[in-house]
């Protein structure tokens, strides 16, 4: 592994090596521009994937948020700080994350959060931290996830979900997580396990405004 790394590095470096250290390579970034995703296709990828899927107006978002619950048996469900007050599900007792431990996460089971953009071609959610999102961990130990995503967040590709994530990339430094419905994964028999590294159960509220 080592010798095949050092290779692929010596590679770039030969490639680079009329480079300046201070210059920056010019890369072509004018390809699938496509700005605008197909609400329909992210939806059907989404179920496609075994995720719920409920699309409502901007005043159905608590109740929608309410009714995944309640089709998931979630009596509590801890949010991040900065989800709004009018998203939290009447109902169901809501718990900020203010530096709950993942043994607390754990035991309440569930977790409801915003995103930061959906992914049309691949039924992608991408987290990146930003506001009602919360911490990586919030989305990763809860058994249960809720997503709440406006219809307008939705690209078309992952190139085009990069670019609207790339000034984050080089300010912020912060964790991006994508996710592509439950969490799943398959042995050597492809025996399909859930829950090995995620929530189990995924349910995403799209706001059509």
């Amino acid at each position: 592994m080592s010798a095949a790394r050092d290779e692929i590095l010596g590679r770039v470096r030969r490639a680079l090596s009329d480079v300046p250290p201070s210059d920056d390579v010019d890369v072509p970034r004018d390809y699938r521009v496509a700005q605008g995703g197909s609400l329909d296709r992210f939806v059907d990828r989404l179920r496609d994937y075994g995720a719920g899927v409920r699309l409502v107006d901007a005043a159905g978002v608590a109740q929608a948020v309410a009714e995944a619950c309640a089709a998931r048996g979630v009596e509590r469900i801890a949010v991040p700080r900065g989800f709004p007050d009018d998203w939290r599900p009447p109902g169901i007792e809501v718990v900020v994350d203010d530096g709950l431990s993942p043994a607390e996460l754990e035991a309440i089971g569930a977790a409801a959060t915003a995103a930061a953009l959906g992914i049309a071609e691949t039924g992608t959610i991408v987290l990146d931290t930003g506001e009602g999102q919360g911490r990586r961990v919030l989305s990763l130990v809860p058994d249960v996830h809720v997503c709440v995503l406006h219809a307008a967040e939705v690209v078309d590709g992952v190139p085009a979900a990069i670019r609207r994530l790339a000034d984050g990339f080089r300010t912020t430094r912060r964790p991006v997580t994508f996710i592509s419905g439950p969490s799943a994964t398959a042995d050597i028999e492809f025996q399909r396990v859930e829950g090995v590294h995620g929530p189990r159960q995924f349910d995403v509220v799209v706001v059509n405004d």
